[in-house]
């Protein structure tokens, strides 16, 4: 399992201490220095069956200082997924990637019901 996380993000630290305190392994990925390439986040959009939207962090600063909410509707699936691959910043997190499965964000029930 990936769990990919920029570890001074208050919803990661609770994602990760949840993994631990359930006895979950995983592979630990800090998006800042080791962020996504694009083949990662294609495969991981496909398995997802999530819309690409949901990929972006759209409380982040990076995403509002570039105004995204006005123009990703207007991107193509190809433009988006290039510029989530050129900042990890731009990337909703924590990512949790387990097989095929993909879970966007710390969503507490959904992981206890799912893994």
């Amino acid at each position: 399992m990936l769990f990919i996380c920029y570890p001074k993000c208050t919803t990661c630290q609770k994602a990760q201490k949840w993994l631990d305190a359930n006895g979950i392994s995983y592979e630990l990925r800090n998006i800042k220095e080791n962020n996504p390439t694009y083949d990662d986040l294609l495969q991981w959009h496909e398995a997802s069956g999530q819309p690409l939207k949901k990929f972006f962090n759209t409380s982040g600063m990076l995403y509002r200082s570039l105004e995204l909410k006005n123009k990703l509707p207007d991107m193509t699936d190809e433009e988006q997924l290039r510029l989530l691959a050129s900042d990890g910043m731009l990337v909703k997190r924590p990512l949790l990637i387990d097989g095929s499965r993909v879970f966007i964000g710390f969503k507490e029930k959904e992981w206890e019901t799912l893994l």
